[in-house]
């Protein structure tokens, strides 16, 4: 399955900063079985190669697995060489999103503003994280959507929750990022299966209005 079909069945992404290769394939696994299907590895987690590797191997034919927190061309060639599918930067630089498509991967940069939005576009950017969404409410995706061509999906990154998706939605982002209100290092299988329960549910709530 592409990325892009999956973002159309669910466009919610795992973000699993901090994630130990130990942890990598049974946090994966509740994160599937909740409804998740791509699944983000920030490359600052302690051996993030081996855990996009590991999760590639184990659920490559039900999620995709990408690479976060990329600066450089040579994060996207670590990436790429791990089985990772998407490439997530928290900025916008024209190489990285180049490398990004040379190697045949997705490219989803971070943007804040209008301007950034339309540089990333020129360089190939396939979609566009916006963060910190805490920056950019949800008047500000509305704006920036009236602008953009209207098949880019705009993802809201950082601090959302079950209790704000809605109003973004409605204001036109795609999809969503979650980091820490799904998953950091210390919860426990138990408590991130259910906030990515919860999530899901959340998402399709809000979809259904």
């Amino acid at each position: 399955m592409t990325f892009k079909e999956l973002f159309q069945q669910t466009p919610l992404i795992a973000i699993l900063r901090g994630l130990q290769p130990q942890n990598a394939v049974a946090t994966g696994a509740v994160l599937i079985e909740a409804g998740f299907g791509l699944i983000e590895v920030p490359l600052n987690s302690p051996e993030a190669e081996l855990s996009i590797r590991l999760l590639s191997e184990a659920f490559g034919d039900r999620a995709l697995i990408g690479g976060g927190t990329v600066l450089t061309p040579e994060d996207v060639d670590s990436v790429a060489s791990a089985g990772g599918v998407f490439v997530v930067s928290p900025n916008v630089a024209a190489e990285v999103i180049r490398e990004t498509k040379r190697r045949g991967l997705v490219s989803l940069p971070g943007i804040a503003t209008p301007s950034e939005a339309f540089t990333a576009l020129q360089h190939g950017a396939d979609g566009l994280k916006v963060f910190p969404a805490e920056l950019v409410p949800p008047k500000g995706i509305k704006a920036m959507r009236a602008v953009l061509p209207g098949g880019v999906p705009l993802i809201p990154v950082g601090s959302i929750d079950d209790s704000n998706m809605q109003g973004y939605l409605q204001a036109g982002a795609a999809g969503f990022g979650f980091g820490g209100s799904l998953y950091k290092p210390d919860y426990a299988l138990e408590d991130i299966s259910t906030r990515a329960i919860k999530l899901v549910a959340a998402y399709r709530r809000s979809t259904a209005v």
